[in-house]
């Protein structure tokens, strides 16, 4: 099936033929690219219910003493490859984690 591209805005839409709809108008998807390919999936609201029987599973004196707390230890990153080569070329780098 064809349809065309067009402009709205600043930004380029797609209008989506009523027999290819996965979802109702106005409600969220949420769009990937893949290659030169577009993939639009609906966004699904996840509900909360069964997150009170999750908690109950967990036994009386769970975390009761709290969590421990480890001290964050400088990191090696010069095997990384050519990856962290071009992160710290980057002018943000060294910036990135001083604010």
């Amino acid at each position: 099936m064809l349809t065309r591209v067009f402009k709205s805005g600043n930004s380029l839409a797609v209008r989506i033929p009523k027999e290819m709809a996965i979802v109702e108008a106005s409600q969220d998807v949420e769009i990937e690219k893949v290659g030169d390919t577009l993939v639009l999936r609906p966004v699904v609201k996840r509900k909360l219910t069964g997150l009170a029987e999750a908690f109950a599973a967990f036994p009386p004196g769970f975390m009761a003493e709290g969590r421990e707390f480890h001290e964050q230890k400088e990191r090696d990153w010069s095997g990384s490859g050519e990856s962290a080569a071009v992160h710290q070329d980057s002018p943000d780098y060294k910036s990135a984690g001083k604010k």
